[in-house]
């Protein structure tokens, strides 16, 4: 086949030969198009077959010979190529990007652990912390900018203050506990004008200074009662050792109890298993000084006295004491608390008020506990001349029984009982026998300051267990799984409580210097500082949780005993905490504490502030750090662990109180701080 170009051409005819030469030339020309043909489109399947894009495209391009003669048609079909291509892939890169997206949604979403969901709870708990606390600020800030100045001193007269017991309600001889929100006097207490920092432990155990507590010369010389031992004053110190070397009356006093309880001395109480004592009108801490020794803990309870109070000077000995009285109301500790209650001539009449007295001791004392009492009333030989007495001794025996009480033995004045280890005991008591047992409604396990009851408590506790069935201490101090299920608690929680407190009191020790108010403080967990910085002996848990700082003070070795508070608007862990051998109590902080100014050397609070502030606040940050100050001795300390927010508030507190303080930031902790104090030895100047 030719084009007409190539015919129109030749312009030349050609006769003859030439013909057939033509004929010739043009078949040879249409022979080799032919085969150009035949090559393209071999060429043309051969590409196609290379090249796989092509399949998803229609193959309708328009042939070699059949485009435009301009040249352009297969440039135009490239680029159309081109771009189909491209938007193909941009759609499949859109469908691939929404499905990863949502893949790793799914994904993400399922990630989310119990831990995650643990720290959003707590994010959300820390905004509710944060608005509480910013209302608490509000309401102080609104209060005036006096609130902002230093506190003024309390008038002299304040300074031995009480001031739920300063009051000119007097029952049955003692002072009646009544605390009303205008007891309340924020000023701080000033120590007397010649006040002396106590003396180390244990030298401080048998002397104390005469100016640091409320005390005439002539109550020191009078103080002839048995467990008050014979002091002695030597100018400017008051002496509790013996000074008669033909009797010392707490130790053989004490041998004698544990003769009367078939034991060869008094080292061998832990073998019944006695560790804790409630000593009734305690004298000044003789008796329970000397058990200290042996590793028993004494809590001595007696009545506010506002001169020579037994309470005060126990305290500045160094040993365990609080105001309390069986006047009306019941001990603010739990049902079966402890394993000896014991009473020297402590003037309480145990015959009086049907016996309701003597119920109360049977409610705090464990299954199996001891009663100790010794008195003129059980001496039989003054029967004869004091009939009164044997009336009285009689009424007391009798009623004992109905508690379930056993007589183990009488020597002259005193006698020992034994509280009943069987729970049954009472069932198998007369019909109608007096006193009945507490209802459900009237057996409270921690009560606070309620009524005394006439009925018998605590017999149907989960707690009852006597206490030569329980280990002896120290292995007491650990409860196994089967005692804290009783408290509802798991041993996880419980061992990781001990391993934190460990840690924390390493941390607290190497802190109490101060150095820490200082540019360059101590480091936590250095050598403990030196003396006189560390003389520390009475300390105050304000919110003691599970007991754990007590625990920790002692395995470090530390020569202290713990109040371990638990706070009424808290979880009721004192149960718990009597159990481990500790002693503690109930307390309301927005009343003031039972006991005198100047009771303590450190007091630590974790997490009270944060307690306090999700109840209605009763009471501002204000009137609880006056009661500290108050409770504090001077150059004592202050530990208070909790949300940063909070402890920033009671920093700014700390300057009216005139306090040392510094906050200290928690390693690996974001929301806590500890704000560490010292309060400042403030010399009263003679007037």
């Amino acid at each position: 086949m030719s084009r007409p170009l190539h015919r129109g051409a030749s312009g030349v005819k050609v006769h003859g030969h030439g013909d057939d030469k033509w004929d010739s030339q043009m078949k040879d020309k249409t022979e080799r198009e032919e085969m150009e043909k035949r090559v393209s489109l071999d060429h043309g399947g051969t590409l196609a077959s290379r090249l796989p894009i092509r399949v998803l495209f229609p193959d309708n391009s328009p042939s070699k010979y059949g485009g435009p003669e301009n040249g352009f048609a297969s440039d135009s079909l490239s680029s159309r190529s081109r771009q189909q291509f491209i938007m193909l892939m941009l759609k499949l890169s859109l469908v691939v990007i929404i499905i990863l997206a949502l893949t790793g949604s799914f994904w993400w979403t399922l990630s989310i652990s119990s831990s995650s969901q643990v720290q959003i709870f707590h994010g959300y708990r820390r905004l509710q912390e944060q608005l509480v606390s910013d209302l608490w600020d509000i309401g102080e800030i609104s209060l005036g900018a006096s609130r902002l100045k230093e506190l003024e001193f309390c008038s002299p007269e304040l300074e031995n203050h009480v001031p739920c017991f300063n009051s000119s309600d007097i029952q049955d001889g003692a002072y009646d506990r009544h605390c009303e929100p205008s007891s309340w006097e924020n000023c701080l207490v000033q120590p007397p004008l010649n006040y002396k920092i106590p003396l180390r432990w244990p030298t401080g155990r048998d002397v104390i200074w005469v100016t640091n507590v409320n005390i005439t010369a002539q109550e020191v010389l009078s103080s002839g009662s048995l467990t008050k031992r014979m002091m002695m004053l030597e100018e400017e110190q008051i002496s509790f050792r013996s000074a008669s070397p033909m009797f010392d009356g707490v130790e053989d006093y004490s041998h004698q109890i544990a003769e009367m309880i078939g034991l060869r001395n008094e080292s061998n109480f832990r073998e019944v298993g006695v560790r804790t004592i409630l000593d009734i009108g305690c004298g000044y801490g003789s008796f329970g000084a000397h058990l200290f020794s042996k590793h028993l803990i004494t809590m001595c309870i007696a009545n506010y006295e506002a001169s020579g109070s037994q309470v005060q000077l126990t305290l500045e000995r160094g040993l365990p004491a609080m105001l309390g009285s069986f006047t009306s109301k019941q001990l603010p500790y739990p049902s079966l608390s402890y394993d000896m209650v014991h009473c020297a001539r402590c003037d309480v009449d145990w015959d009086s008020k049907d016996g309701k007295y003597l119920i109360e001791v049977d409610r705090v004392l464990k299954p199996g506990g001891y009663f100790v009492w010794t008195s003129q009333i059980t001496d039989t030989q003054t029967f004869r001349y004091k009939k009164e007495n044997q009336k009285r001794w009689n009424f007391i025996q009798d009623f004992v029984e109905y508690l379930c009480w056993k007589m183990l033995s009488q020597q002259d004045e005193t006698v020992v009982w034994k509280k009943t280890s069987k729970s049954n005991c009472y069932s198998s008591r007369k019909p109608d026998s007096s006193p009945p047992i507490c209802g459900k409604g009237h057996d409270i396990e921690s009560p606070y300051y309620r009524p005394l009851q006439a009925c018998i408590g605590g017999r149907k506790s989960r707690r009852w267990v006597p206490i030569n069935e329980r280990r002896t201490w120290p292995s007491r101090a650990i409860l196994n799984k089967s005692e804290l299920a009783v408290h509802g608690l798991g041993l996880d929680d419980f061992t990781e409580d001990g391993i934190n407190w460990k840690m924390a009191v390493k941390n607290y020790w190497s802190l109490l210097s101060p150095l820490i108010f200082s540019d360059h403080p101590k480091r936590p967990g250095d050598e403990d500082p030196l003396p006189p910085y560390n003389m520390l002996r009475n300390v105050l848990d304000m919110n003691a949780h599970f007991g754990g700082f007590n625990s920790a003070l002692l395995e470090a070795g530390k020569s202290v005993w713990v109040m371990n508070v638990v706070p009424t608007d808290g979880p009721n862990h004192l149960p718990l905490i009597m159990d481990r051998g500790f002693v503690g109590v109930l307390h309301d902080w927005c009343e003031a504490f039972p006991t005198y100014p100047r009771s303590y050397d450190l007091v630590h609070a974790a997490g009270l502030l944060s307690l306090e502030v999700t109840k209605k606040p009763r009471c501002s940050m204000l009137d609880l750090f006056s009661e500290i100050d108050r409770l504090l001795r001077p150059e004592g300390w202050v530990i208070i662990r909790d949300m940063a927010t909070l402890i920033e508030s009671a920093r700014t507190i700390t300057t009216q109180l005139k306090w040392d303080a510094r906050v200290i930031k928690i390693e690996d902790n974001n929301d806590e701080r500890v704000l560490i104090c010292q309060k400042p030895f403030l010399k009263r100047q003679a007037i």
